[in-house]
């Protein structure tokens, strides 16, 4: 079981940058494929970059080249380092936890949520 909590969001012009954090708490942690969603009003969340326990990452065709995820699990937190932004990416973001890096349904830990928008 893990508890997360997402920091990090705002408002931002397009082309600024943004920085997401989020805080696991639970001994389990290190095991844990930790993702981040996005969801904008209308539409549905969808997966925006994972990293598995090893560290291997992946994301979205399109953030590639401006988004990047990380984590530091001495720290037991998960990040997001958001460059170049663009008004499309403006959303909820959320992050997750679960066992595998997979679809939507395969993550049982969920924050609350953090906004980021993007004006042009």
């Amino acid at each position: 079981q893990v508890q997360l909590s997402e920091s990090g969001g705002g408002s931002v012009q397009a082309g600024g940058s943004l920085r997401l954090s989020c805080a696991a708490s639970g001994y389990t942690y290190r095991r844990y494929c930790m993702a981040w969603f996005r969801q904008a009003p209308g539409k549905e969340r969808e997966g925006v970059a994972d990293i598995d326990s090893d560290g291997r990452t992946r994301d979205l065709d399109s953030v590639k080249g401006r988004f990047t995820i990380s984590r530091d699990n001495a720290q037991n937190t998960l990040f997001l380092q958001m460059n170049s932004l663009k008004p499309e990416d403006t959303a909820m973001y959320y992050c997750a936890a679960g066992f595998v890096c997979g679809r939507r349904s395969d993550y049982d830990a969920w924050g609350q949520g953090t906004q980021v928008t993007v004006s042009s």
